[in-house]
């Protein structure tokens, strides 16, 4: 029997994410695999440490967003399911948006120059270059943020200096705004290099789709271009699985961005699909 690591971030408690666990430790015996859940802060070790002192399991289910200790992990030997390259890819936009320039469509996309808090934008003129690039209205994302939340609609000039101003300091990104999909996206869920269900998400009146945000989803037979888009992002980023959401462009299917930890107990609920149970068999056929 093979043993895994469920790492999680021991701070985050809530039912969503007690649920999204509850999937892996009820469908862990099937696949001959008996799995303890770990929180990322019980792994408190300093700078050399082999972590020698806790047993090694055969993988970790990383299902957190501490690159660091993903980074010290695999370091130390520890199979990692996402890899720490893959999860700090995913987690930042912009290192997404670098990684897969003209490796795959997206919305044209701007990224924001450096400054720091305690000194802020001198001047926007990068704001008003950036108007003049991508038109308006313009998306504006902080490179860190999940479930819809750090994404701004700037309608006008004034309001996208506004938002860049009250960003001094955060890293984030300019995208054009792709009218056309509006309120409504397409999250496909991979798993093993392979599109394993998909959702069409729509919102309820705002401009994006997420269901924490009060949008609803349906389930949702992908293209053959949203299934190719979907799969080669994720073969490009080394992520053995991922939720990846698409916006559906006049000209095809668009990148819009890329969850390494892929929340998916609202999309089993609307497909019937048990990721986890997907994710169990890659991680089985890829541990020795």
């Amino acid at each position: 029997m093979k043993k895994g690591w469920l790492l999680v971030n021991g701070f985050l408690q809530s039912r969503k994410f007690n649920e999204l666990y509850r999937f892996f430790l009820e469908n862990a015996a099937s696949f001959d695999v008996e799995i303890s859940v770990v929180t990322a802060d019980s792994l408190l070790a300093e700078a050399t440490d082999d972590f020698s002192q806790w047993q090694k399991p055969d993988f970790v289910l990383f299902w957190d967003k501490d690159v660091c200790l993903a980074k010290r992990l695999e370091k130390n030997g520890f199979k990692l399911f996402n890899s720490a390259s893959a999860v700090e890819i995913c987690d930042s936009k912009t290192l997404t948006a670098t990684t897969l320039a003209g490796k795959v469509p997206m919305p044209k996309t701007l990224f924001s120059p450096k400054t720091f808090a305690a000194v802020g934008y001198t001047n926007l003129n990068f704001v008003e270059k950036a108007a003049e690039i991508l038109g308006l209205p313009m998306v504006i994302k902080e490179s860190y943020g999940s479930f819809g939340q750090q994404v701004y609609l700037a309608k006008t000039l004034q309001q996208a200096k506004g938002i860049a101003s009250s960003l001094a300091g955060k890293d984030f990104v300019m995208q054009r705004f792709v009218a056309e999909s509006c309120g409504r996206d397409v999250r496909l869920n991979v798993v093993g290099g392979k599109v394993v269900n998909a959702v069409l998400r729509k919102s309820n009146g705002d401009f994006r789709s997420n269901v924490t945000l009060g949008g609803g989803m349906e389930k949702y037979s992908p293209t053959p271009q949203e299934i190719a888009l979907a799969e080669k992002t994720c073969r490009i980023l080394g992520a053995d699985f991922a939720g990846v959401d698409v916006l559906q462009g006049k000209e095809g299917p668009l990148l819009c961005e890329v969850n390494s930890n892929l929340h998916f107990k609202s999309t089993f609920d609307c497909t019937g699909v048990d990721i986890s149970k997907h994710i169990l068999q890659h991680v089985v056929n890829n541990v020795g």
